[in-house]
């Protein structure tokens, strides 16, 4: 009985933003209106993306308040700022006051900081800094010392010491991607998962165990397995699940085609199915809704109010983010979903899964777990088929068996074959020979013999991959007289076939397309291409599906996840157009296709063949195509207008903010840890040395390094004149050790080799190791400062010859070594000969 009376109550803290759907980004806000339906408006402001610091989070933060800082009932800090005016006042004894006399500054401690520094020498005149050059004593240092070389009176730059951390390179550190051990079974899979949202009348594979564990946790998932290995029963996992919390999923996907499948293969399983694409929209209040990625994109930008109910969205063939005209749209997509949404991704195998993983992990600030499987369920045999229609109708010859090893014997029994045939018909082929273009009547003779031995074998139906339109109706129409259906087949497919037409208008029935491809489905060839009509197309799925068809001859886009396997997979070239120009497909490509061939449950292997109509491919090309590994996830992010236009609509939310947080850019952020921790590092060190005296405020540096600057020019034009003299003659001799500095090397010790009427000198000094004196690059080039003692000691040493003058000299020593210059010489114009050759051919 109810009294009315108050049994409790819950304070719930509302968002200060909430506003409508043209002012608001949080999920909180007023519903759109009615008419916006489930793609949204184009006035409504998208919702806030999951992992991105909201601008209103900071003051919502209520700041705590210390006690302490209270003084005569006042706050130090207003609500909802983070920082405010600080009352403490120190005693005054504790206030620092200068009484005393301005201190003397020792500038060499100021200027060379740990380096040890002699500037007694700069201070006192020329003529007392001159060193008798036959008295001074050098002594060969057994190791660099940091004092400097007892045997140098030096000034030049000091050599940097890099830090540890700023050698090491970065490591790969998986912060948001956790790969996952799927190597055995889940041990007591049933008690942890005692009520499945959804059951199968088969055992499911590790991989799928471990995808279901993660889903009942509401964890976002990454799988990567082969074609046809099973990752659709991830996807419907996941939607039995949203079916049981009464939250609603969204299923993408990269075609149309896949999007029609997965409707009609989910509408028998779950009913209440929706389609939503850009030519129809079927039931779209359903609780999954299936659609491609270029819709759940503008219902993102547009504040489709369907997002608020997600709990999943999984993304079929992940894979194709590849794709260098809509790859863009699943970064888009994967940066625009709000925190609540939970990811499940579907792809082909890929090597760098965990770094993507790692990517969106850390964008969305979440784990992802990484569940890859190299196995196939129904292994795969490739063969070269060299025959054509008669005595050569079973030349075919197995090159890689179910283990994945290429048969190189049978590829040289395949290239003879064909070159035997060639030279009947005096044409030159083989591996490496001449490619030809066949006729019209050869390449039926191929296809003619071709089904006389698929169908002697057992191996229908074979869809037929021909990488061009045309091709695929001209090699329908060639074959208009083979028949490879029974009466029973020809019956119902025809029937299927006027059932489906019946709804369309009686002018189209009759268009030229309609007739012709009832006819060959019902001697069970079909055709798959974009140029057919839609109507037509989703015919033939289903009339393949149903093991009706018996040759399909299809494009490049029938394998992008339709589940349609076959038997056997044929192709009738393996060389592409992207567009650009002919190339070989890329081994995903290859691999892509072939997996259609093998029935789980059917087939104990698959069977691929390719035909060598005009001669047999190469060996290499074929080896990287059909073993070569899998093509990297790379990004194809690019701005767009459209995308910028969405973007402005929200004040808050910035363009740039999307362009870091795209696939390309995550390298970078990666870095960008490293350097802040290193600015930390630099920042705490510069805050730990001892503060200097205030009286140095008084000090005119800049006067200071012009003057210390002014003195080694002075020093270079008194070497100079002192080198010019005669005495000059007998100490720069061959073999006489020198240190030189020039706008490249400071410091360097040399020996010299010779020197020309022009004074120029040739000398040996040691280098750096692959790293060229003459770089051009001024940012590596160390600044000419006065201060320092020290030797250039590099950490890899190799001779290098270089030519300097008077005014390059530091320092003449008093050793003379014992060389042969003239065959040291005769070695540098020979390396100098060969610098030029190298260059030449560069050029």
């Amino acid at each position: 009985m109810m009294t009315g009376k108050l049994l409790g109550f819950t304070e719930e803290v509302k968002d200060i933003f909430e506003g409508t759907h043209k002012t608001s980004t949080s999920l909180s806000r007023a519903p759109g209106p009615p008419e916006a339906g489930v793609k949204g408006s184009t006035s409504s402001f998208p919702f806030w993306p999951g992992g991105m610091d909201e601008p209103w989070a900071d003051l919502l933060k209520k700041e705590s308040l210390d006690a302490s800082l209270f003084e005569e009932e006042l706050l130090d800090t207003p609500p909802g700022f983070k920082c405010g005016m600080k009352f403490e006042r120190k005693a005054h004894d504790q206030v620092d006051y200068i009484h005393s006399q301005p201190q003397k500054i020792n500038l060499s401690e100021l200027l060379a900081m740990d380096d040890d520094i002699d500037l007694e020498d700069l201070n006192e005149p020329d003529e007392k800094k001159e060193v008798d050059l036959e008295q001074t004593q050098f002594k060969q240092p057994d190791k660099p010392s940091d004092d400097g070389d007892a045997f140098l009176k030096l000034t030049s730059l000091p050599v940097l010491n890099i830090s540890e951390t700023e050698k090491k390179k970065p490591v790969t550190n998986y912060e948001w991607a956790v790969i996952d051990d799927i190597s055995r079974s889940v041990e007591d899979f049933n008690e942890k998962v005692p009520e499945m949202a959804m059951t199968y009348d088969f055992t499911l594979d590790p991989f799928q165990q471990k995808a279901v564990l993660h889903l009942e946790k509401k964890e976002s998932v990454f799988v990567a397995a082969h074609t046809s290995a099973g990752k659709t029963v991830v996807a419907e996992y996941a939607i039995a699940l949203a079916r049981k919390h009464v939250s609603r999923v969204i299923y993408t996907s990269p075609i149309k085609a896949l999007s029609n499948q997965k409707y009609r293969d989910f509408k028998e399983k779950f009913e209440d199915v929706g389609l939503i694409t850009g030519d129809v929209q079927i039931n779209a209040t359903a609780f999954c809704l299936i659609m491609t990625t270029e819709i759940l994109r503008s219902m993102l930008y547009h504040g489709s109010d369907v997002v608020r109910e997600l709990e999943w969205v999984i993304f079929d063939e992940v894979h194709y983010i590849n794709d260098s005209e809509r790859g863009v749209v699943w970064e888009e997509v994967f940066i625009m979903l709000p925190d609540h949404v939970n990811l499940i991704m579907l792809s082909a195998t890929v090597p760098n899964t965990a770094e993507f993983a790692e990517w969106l992990g850390g964008i969305k600030k979440r784990k992802i777990y990484v569940i890859s499987t190299l196995k196939r369920p129904v292994p795969l045999v490739h063969y070269l088929y060299t025959g054509s229609v008669g005595k050569s109708e079973n030349d075919i010859f197995p090159i890689v068996d179910p283990s994945g090893k290429f048969l190189t014997d049978e590829y040289m029994k395949a290239c003879n074959s064909k070159k035997d045939k060639d030279n009947k018909s005096k044409s030159s082929s083989g591996p490496k020979g001449q490619r030809y273009n066949i006729t019209v009547a050869q390449e039926k003779n191929v296809y003619i013999g071709l089904l006389g031995y698929l169908q002697k074998k057992d191996l229908l139906p074979a869809v037929c991959f021909t990488l061009s339109r045309k091709k695929c109706n001209t090699h329908a129409e060639i074959l208009s007289s083979k028949d490879l259906t029974t009466q029973v087949e020809k019956r119902e497919i025809t029937k299927f076939f006027n059932e489906c037409v019946s709804k369309l208008k009686a002018e189209d029935r009759k268009l030229p397309q309609v007739k012709l491809m009832g006819e060959q489905l019902a001697r069970g060839f079909g055709i798959h291409h974009s140029g057919i009509l839609p109507i037509l197309k989703e015919v033939v799925e289903m009339l393949f599906q149903r093991s009706l068809l018996k040759i399909l001859f299809a494009t490049e886009t029938f394998a992008m996840g339709v589940n349609m396997p076959a038997r056997t997979v044929v192709f009738d070239s393996i060389r592409k157009h992207d567009g650009l120009n002919f190339r070989d497909l890329k081994p995903s490509e290859y691999i892509q296709m072939a997996g259609r061939a093998g029935r789980r449950g059917k087939d104990t292997v698959g069977t691929v063949i390719i035909l060598c109509k005009a001669d047999v491919p190469d060996s290499l090309a074929l080896h990287n195509m059909m073993l070569g590994k899998p093509t990297k996830l790379e990004s194809q992010f690019k701005l767009t207008y459209s995308m910028i236009l969405n973007l402005l609509k929200i004040k808050t939310f910035r363009v740039e903010d999307v362009i870091k947080r795209s696939f390309g850019e995550s390298d970078n952020q990666k870095q960008q840890k490293i350097y802040r921790k290193l600015l930390t590092e630099a920042t705490q060190k510069l805050a730990s040395l001892n503060k200097l005296d205030c009286s140095l405020c008084n000090v005119d540096m800049a006067q200071y390094i012009i003057t210390l600057k002014e003195t080694r020019f002075l020093k270079k034009e008194i070497m100079e004149k002192k080198c010019s003299q005669a005495i000059a003659n007998k100490l720069l001799v061959p073999g006489r050790t020198l240190v030189v500095s020039t706008n490249d090397r400071q410091n360097v010790l040399c020996t010299l080799l010779s020197i020309d009427k022009e004074n120029k000198m040739k000398v040996l000094g040691i280098a750096e190791k692959n790293k060229p004196s003459d770089s051009k690059d001024s940012s590596t080039k160390p600044s000419i400062l006065p201060w320092t003692k020290k030797l250039f000691y590099p950490s890899e040493k190799q001779p290098e010859f270089m030519t300097v003058t008077f005014s390059d000299i530091e320092i003449i020593g008093n050793k003379v070594m014992r060389i042969d210059d003239s065959a040291i010489l005769k070695e540098c114009k020979r390396f100098h000969a060969m610098i030029q050759l190298l260059l030449f051919l560069k050029v």
